[in-house]
């Protein structure tokens, strides 16, 4: 490490005086003028992973559904995962370090991480649409030169997207080729080949619009359509050449405002969906002939995909284990569909995509999606060898078959994050094959009313949760004050829990009527008030 170096790059990126922010699940995120000696450090950063773990780390810079003027960044394990929680714990340390202190702080993280600075270490850098992503990206490449690794710029690309390539170059290829033409003609030909058994269900059932937020994913889905032919007539809306990134549109906007997005007019019936800004979310939604708004969310997403799984899995007669990974955010109906009609095993885990990747590798076959539509598909290897084989070897049509659609979805979804082009192409396959109308796949169950509601606090570190959140441990008698509101309502239930960014505490409602939610809701929302140090005037109905 050369401490001239270091120190002549640094004063160009300069810390401002009393700027402290956190690693989370998200990565950094903030005002974009705010990021430039953030992401010169997070270059750094992913040259001591790299040498760490003897494999290219990605770099993302992108603030995902956050406004336009935001900007952030976030650091992709070497199988294309989220960084390990140990690295988010440096991450901090390095961002928040004062300058004469960052070689300090580097030889520290050094020590602890078992880091031989005389490895080679390599970087694979992407970016979102944002006017702030090139030139901090560009910052990104200088913290990368100071250490001397080397990196490979992808440009504009979707989140998903980096995260595939970084899996493909780390497996050797295995996973695939790590460029984007590979990306195109892997998730193509699965699409193609999963598609090819659906008997025709006629011209207007393969039309789609999609909103693509004002951002990367129009540019991807465009550069895609050629490798589709007419299987999917897709119609982009909201592609950026117009209106601001994540404007009153994308897969945020439409699920917490539960409407559809500007700049996309809606026919009865018609299919939609809505990617978010970094496309790794997606929800879909229609309107009825009455003109009534219906939301197809994560929940719903992840119940659909499961139907087509549990079957298929059934032909093959392995004894594979499969289960549904959701958070307490995930409506009640859809757990209990699940659970009770279905007969799949559902897990419960904190909120944040990282619980919830987890534990999804505890099984065969795990399913995961939030409420807000970030999800995929988790196969292990044992599960993913077998279908392959099967496939070669079987005797018997009808497993044969299914092994081969198996493998098809396999090789379609993006394994190691959520992707809203690979889970739009998973659901447009499933509802080709089945058979299935928007409406049809929305009657599956009916969700139940619910209320979200955030209270600000003087410090959100008194709430304290456990049961994967479902329950507060701290302060002392609000579980017990919650359980009592909870019994007025039938259906109900209702769970508070701390921000992970800031001094709020966010509250979660349902029961069996929308005024029966709000209304608890607000009961609820006026125990932490009082219990938790409220700030400012009491909460309204």
């Amino acid at each position: 490490m050369d401490p001239e170096a270091l120190r002549k790059f640094s004063a160009l990126h300069p810390k401002p005086a009393g700027l402290t922010l956190q690693y989370g699940t998200a990565g950094f995120r903030t005002r974009a003028e705010q990021l430039d000696h953030i992401v010169f450090r997070m270059g750094l950063l992913a040259i001591l992973r790299s040498k760490a773990v003897a494999a290219t780390i990605g770099i993302m810079v992108t603030a995902s559904h956050n406004p336009e003027e935001d900007n952030g960044v976030k650091l992709v394990d070497p199988l294309g995962e989220m960084l390990h929680p140990s690295w988010e714990e440096y991450a901090t340390q390095l961002a928040n370090a004062e300058e004469q202190e960052l070689q300090k702080v580097i030889t520290e993280i050094c020590q602890k991480a078992a880091v031989n600075l005389h490895k080679d270490a390599s970087v694979f850098i992407g970016r979102d649409t944002r006017p702030s992503s090139e030139k901090l990206s560009q910052s990104v490449i200088d913290g990368i030169q100071v250490l001397g690794g080397q990196y490979h710029d992808y440009g504009l690309v979707t989140t998903p997207q980096l995260h595939y390539m970084v899996c493909c170059q780390n497996t050797q290829g295995q996973y695939g080729k790590a460029t984007l033409e590979g990306y195109y003609e892997k998730l193509s030909k699965a699409f193609m080949e999963l598609i090819k058994q659906s008997h025709c269900s006629g011209e207007s059932q393969r039309h789609l619009k999609i909103d693509c937020a004002n951002g990367i994913g129009a540019l991807k889905l465009s550069e895609m359509k050629p490798y589709f032919l007419q299987e999917v007539l897709i119609h982009i809306y909201n592609d950026g050449t117009k209106e601001k990134l994540n404007h009153l549109c994308g897969a945020d906007f439409v699920k917490v405002h539960q409407k559809p997005p500007g700049g996309l007019d809606m026919k009865p019936n018609e299919r939609c969906c809505s990617f978010d800004g970094d496309a790794d979310r997606i929800v879909y939604y229609y309107k009825d002939t009455a003109g009534h708004f219906h939301l197809i969310d994560g929940d719903k997403i992840a119940t659909l995909i499961s139907i087509f799984l549990k079957e298929l899995l059934a032909k093959v007669k392995q004894n594979f284990k499969m289960a549904v990974v959701q958070t307490a955010y995930a409506n009640g109906n859809s757990t209990r569909y699940l659970q009770e009609t279905l007969k799949v095993p559902v897990h419960c885990v904190k909120t944040g995509v990282k619980h919830l990747h987890h534990k999804a590798q505890e099984f065969d076959v795990g399913v995961y999606f939030e409420a807000n539509g970030h999800g995929t598909v988790l196969f292990s290897k044992a599960a993913e060898s077998k279908i392959r084989q099967l496939v070669k070897e079987e005797k018997d049509d009808e497993k044969r078959e299914a092994a081969k659609m198996l493998e098809n979805v396999i090789d379609l979804i993006n394994q190691t994050v959520g992707d809203a082009v690979s889970d739009m192409l998973v659901i447009e396959a499933i509802l080709a094959l089945k058979g299935l109308t928007v409406q049809q796949w929305d009657a599956l169950y009916a969700d139940l009313p619910n209320r979200l509601l955030k209270v600000q606090v003087a410090d959100r570190r008194v709430i304290d949760t456990t049961d994967a959140e479902r329950r507060a441990l701290t302060p002392p008698g609000l579980q017990e004050k919650i359980d009592a509101l909870v019994k007025k309502y039938k259906l109900s239930r209702a769970f508070v829990r701390p921000s992970g960014t800031e001094d709020v505490v966010r509250i979660y409602a349902e029961a069996d009527t929308q005024e029966n939610a709000d209304a608890l809701a607000h009961e609820v929302s006026l125990a932490v008030f009082h219990l938790a140090g409220g700030k400012g005037a009491p909460p309204q109905p």
